[in-house]
């Protein structure tokens, strides 16, 4: 981690208490303490991954510019996470798939917080049902690389689509069905036939790989003052991913993912503790 002083100085710069960034992580926050409430209640495994381990390993919460925040499971655990997380959601925040958004293309889910309104640089979420606040949840699978990278080929036009000023909405949800009904399970098969150490989630657009024996058994790590599951070696996940981890990046040259953000008028802001 690093010191305090350090902290504190990143903080004030980039996500001061009040700020729209601080307000912005906090409601992920909520997000992910409703998500680890499901997953314990049901028994299912997921751990901090991307940015959102870096922020617990290096800051011992967000990092203080992160505009996202990021979950990991087994697609086993996925699955299951799917089929009960709606009905135990409060009223206040959404679900979001390829089977509860008819126009989501992702093949990670999103939870989304909806008192909130937010627009990302790419626009891809112009034609989604729900908008607001939201944390990923990615689903990973066991298989070689050019199983994966045969994924994003097959759902990679989706993206020039909706590149476009005016995107064919047809084209997308028919390339998305036919990839989750008929081609990703076929690539699943095959995978069962495959020794891969790596692992990776079909249809997304990334392929640094994650080796499970780095991941499991979970362990802890404090995350804005709580304890959520982090992979067993935390350092030779992140190394993996992002080489030398520990060090801050060019503080001048950050891109974050959020481009409009507005609040719901008459909701309340959640303060820290």
């Amino acid at each position: 981690m690093i010191s305090k002083e350090e902290h504190l100085r990143l903080r004030e710069r980039f996500n001061p208490d009040g700020s729209q960034l601080r307000r912005q992580q906090q409601r992920m926050l909520e997000l992910l303490v409703e998500v680890d409430r499901v997953c314990k209640k049901h028994h299912i495994q997921y751990w901090l991954s991307s940015g959102t381990l870096i922020g617990a390993a290096r800051h011992g919460g967000f990092i203080p510019w992160d505009d996202d925040l990021d979950i990991e499971m087994l697609l086993p655990d996925y699955e299951r996470l799917m089929a009960v997380l709606p009905a135990e959601l409060p009223p206040t925040m959404a679900l979001q798939n390829t089977r509860t958004d008819r126009n989501y293309f992702f093949f990670y889910a999103k939870l989304r917080d909806r008192r909130s309104l937010l627009a990302e640089g790419n626009r891809y979420d112009r034609v989604w049902k729900e908008r607001g606040i939201y944390m990923d949840i990615f689903p990973f699978y066991r298989q070689p690389l050019w199983i994966h990278k045969l994924s994003e080929l097959a759902q990679g036009h989706v993206y020039k689509i909706m590149n476009r000023p005016s995107p064919a909405l047809w084209k997308v949800r028919f390339i998305t069905r036919f990839n989750e009904r008929l081609l990703f399970p076929l690539l699943r098969c095959l995978c069962k036939l495959s020794k891969a150490r790596e692992t990776y989630g079909l249809g997304i657009p990334y392929h640094d790989p994650r080796h499970m024996e780095d991941i499991l058994p979970l362990g802890e790590a404090q995350f804005e003052g709580r304890a959520f599951p982090v992979p067993k070696d935390v350092d030779k996940v992140l190394t993996l991913k992002y080489g030398n981890w520990k060090e801050l990046p060019d503080l001048d040259g950050l891109h974050p993912h959020t481009d409009e953000l507005t609040f719901a008028p008459d909701s309340a802001d959640t303060r820290e503790e």
